[in-house]
């Protein structure tokens, strides 16, 4: 008897989105002069950006990066929230133009933003075989060189130590993505989880929590096991979420470095039981982040209130970013309040692959 052959399955043309909003109940609280602030700030990166082509400078202002920066830091002065969202608008920039490189133009820029960070006062480049730094800085240096000459003038000693130690994590974590990218390796859901939660960029934009609330938490603060647990579940939460945000526009271009992508290609799974499996990561998180805040121990009157200070802005991280993913134009266009809404994704087609930059 013939049997006839199954019909493969159409290719989906959309996928919904888990409701994570809903599921988060903290309060969305957002600074009273955020709006001017996110203005002066992406005018800072625009005119800090010759290079910059029409379509990227365009994106700059749909990014809205000041915007979510009022989000996550709704309760500092105005003076700082200015230092934090140049920062959060470079991170994004940084992030862009690290995008198809390979691995000697990652490296490269990590050595000219480090540079600067190490070196504020003047540009000293190295001479080191093989790592020489052009006789001019380049913008990358000197936008780092402005944001981070001004942050520390008041920075206290704590955050501005783990502050470059945690972007230094973050370009070894973009190295690693290059390396991927360059030998098309999609890593397994463990070692992409390890290195996601540096190239995420949360852990230098969670110091900025410290520099924000004008607190130095202690090492003993900092190591302490229940603290790492909330930092590094705000950062999941944060990147996890993420990942179902830009799917669209990641597959759209063919990154995989997404844990999306991960899911279908290693374990077999369809888009949208992807998709459900993150979503239920992220509700798992934001959870775990709730039962963790009941269990913080007391480091004593003065440094409870500066831990307090320190969880409220991973707690605004967290809802911050949820409802700010609707509100830029990277991840949904200008569809953002209406995907909110319905959660309905329509697939975008497939663009012809860049040629990788090599420098």
């Amino acid at each position: 008897m013939a049997i006839a052959a199954s019909k493969p399955k159409p290719t989906p043309d959309h996928f919904v989105l888990p409701d994570l909003v809903s599921h988060c109940n903290f309060p969305l609280a957002y600074h009273p002069h955020g709006d001017d602030i996110a203005a002066e700030s992406v005018r800072w990166l625009d005119e800090g950006c010759p290079e910059l082509s029409p379509r990227g400078r365009k994106a700059l202002y749909g990014l809205q990066a000041g915007e979510l920066t009022a989000y996550c830091y709704p309760y500092c002065s105005t003076e700082r929230l200015r230092v934090v969202s140049d920062f959060m608008n470079y991170l994004f920039h940084l992030d862009n133009i690290s995008d198809g490189m390979m691995r000697k133009g990652t490296e490269e820029l990590a050595d000219s933003v480090m540079n600067a960070l190490w070196f504020p006062d003047r540009y000293m480049p190295t001479a080191c075989d093989g790592k020489e730094q052009p006789a001019d800085e380049v913008s990358a240096g000197k936008l780092a060189r402005d944001y981070w000459t001004r942050c520390t003038r008041d920075a206290k000693p704590g955050p501005q130590a783990r502050f470059k130690e945690n972007l230094e994590l973050f370009f070894e974590a973009v190295y690693q993505q290059a390396r991927d990218r360059d030998t098309k390796l999609i890593p397994d859901l463990d070692s992409y989880i390890s290195v996601r939660r540096d190239t995420s960029g949360c852990k230098p934009v969670f110091d900025l929590i410290e520099y924000a609330m004008d607190i130095d938490l202690p090492e003993h603060v900092v190591r302490h096991p229940v603290i790492q647990a909330l930092n590094q579940g705000a950062n999941d939460l944060v990147t996890w979420s993420n990942d179902i945000f830009s799917y669209n526009v990641e597959q759209a271009r063919g990154d995989t470095h997404n844990m999306i992508v991960i899911l279908m290609e290693l374990r077999g799974f369809d888009l949208q039981t992807s998709v459900d499996f993150v979503g239920e990561l992220c509700r798992q998180t934001i959870d775990t982040f709730m039962e963790n805040q009941q269990n913080v121990p007391s480091f004593g009157p003065r440094l409870d209130r500066d831990v307090a200070l320190y969880i409220q802005g991973l707690q605004d991280w967290i809802v911050g970013s949820l409802h700010w993913s609707f509100m830029t134009e990277r991840y949904f266009g200008k569809s953002g309040a209406e995907v909110k809404k319905h959660r309905i994704v329509r697939l975008l087609p497939r663009r012809p692959k860049r040629i990788p930059v090599s420098a």
